[in-house]
């Protein structure tokens, strides 16, 4: 496995569509934004991953809050070439979970009654989250093998990355460490990221092309938090999405 730091310091509803450049192109791309309604994503950033990929031959899928559900995650990403996650975590019993966005109800109890019995699911905090052994249980050997690219736009997302490289994905891009999705700078950053790799650029110059310019700058949020965390990028960098 390959591990690069780039740099160190650091709503629509729930759907949105766009069509593809030409007939011919069947690519499809998903955003998942589980804290949308707490932490929304600016129009200006959605519009920029959204215009990217639709010129680079993507039909983009955008779901968020409560339609980011367990099943989603569990049966559907696979069928997708670039999965774009943004959410963040929280700590419940010594354990740290992702926001899913999903409501607790009696057939999701039922149907993951086991994951809630271990502990890999939870909904302590209104919502479901779900642990690292929730993602190892279920993304199996090659679950993911139709996957290009996974942009995990998390605090320590670096914990699950390998997980979808073991699942089959080809590469993944993460933001490593912990920070606050409330201000805008790290969608932003997606953005550029996405709109270099819509151009053609591989994973590696993407990210580099993107963190650059900023590798001097020590930026930080109303809360006096780092607001350029780390972004890493693992799996086979040379991956292009055009």
């Amino acid at each position: 496995m390959l591990l690069f730091i780039v740099i160190a310091g650091l709503i629509f509803p729930t759907m949105l569509a766009a069509s593809p450049v030409s007939a011919e192109t069947q690519h499809k791309a998903l955003i998942l934004s589980p804290i949308d309604e707490l932490a929304p994503m600016r129009s200006y950033d959605l519009m920029t991953i959204n215009d990217s990929l639709t010129r680079a031959g993507y039909t983009v899928t955008y779901v968020a809050d409560t339609a980011v559900t367990v099943n989603l995650i569990t049966t559907q990403l696979d069928n997708y070439d670039v999965i774009i996650w943004r959410t963040n975590v929280y700590e419940h019993a010594h354990t740290i979970y992702y926001y899913v966005g999903q409501l607790d109800s009696a057939t999701t109890a039922q149907s993951y009654a086991p994951d809630f019995a271990s502990g890999s699911l939870d909904y302590s905090h209104g919502i479901l989250g779900a642990s690292i052994d929730f993602f190892n249980n279920h993304f199996g050997h090659n679950s993911l093998s139709n996957v290009k690219l996974v942009v995990l736009v998390s605090s320590m997302s670096s914990s699950i990355a390998s997980i979808f490289l073991n699942a089959g994905a080809k590469s993944v891009i993460n933001f490593a460490g912990v920070f606050s999705l409330q201000f805008g700078f790290v969608d932003y950053l997606t953005g550029v990221i996405i709109r270099f790799l819509s151009e053609g650029y591989n994973v590696a110059d993407s990210v580099s092309n993107t963190m650059m310019p900023l590798l001097n700058l020590r930026l930080r949020d109303p809360l006096d938090s780092l607001i350029v965390p780390s972004v890493v990028y693992t799996g086979d960098y040379t991956v292009t999405i055009t």
